[in-house]
């Protein structure tokens, strides 16, 4: 039998082969796993948007009738206090949506860790075909 030095170019070759192709299997097995977990934090994080804007959604109305009928009764001029409660609302609604749209942007669905992983990977290819030359 051959010693580990003592190998042709093409056992090294079918051995390279044989480890890249297994090497590829598992980046692949680690994107998948890396992107279920981000794909199931981000569906749990919608849900609990979803149900607290519900909720809030519910207050907000409440509050903004209460406002509207205070301010109504204050200026005796209903349209105007409905104009200005509803504008009031509109800018914290638009102000809350840029702030989930900017905090959605920021968490990303890049596999930072399968990118790092093949980066390294590639490193290590690289000094494998350098080492048969």
């Amino acid at each position: 039998m051959q010693g580990e030095d003592e190998r042709s170019i093409g056992e090294l070759l079918a051995q390279l082969s044989q480890e890249t192709a297994e090497l590829m299997r598992r980046e692949l097995r680690l994107t998948e796993a890396e992107m279920t977990q981000k794909a199931y934090r981000a569906g749990k994080n919608a849900g609990f948007l979803v149900a607290g804007g519900a909720v809030a959604y519910a207050g907000l109305l409440a509050t903004m009738a209460g406002l509207i009928m205070l301010l109504g009764r204050q200026r005796r001029r209903p349209w105007l206090s409905s104009f200005l409660v509803g504008l009031s609302a509109a800018g914290a609604g638009a102000l809350l949506a840029l702030k989930g749209l900017d905090a959605l942007k920021q968490e990303g669905m890049i596999p930072r860790e399968t990118v790092e992983t093949l980066e390294e990977n590639r490193e290590w290819l690289k000094d494998q075909t350098d080492r048969t030359r």
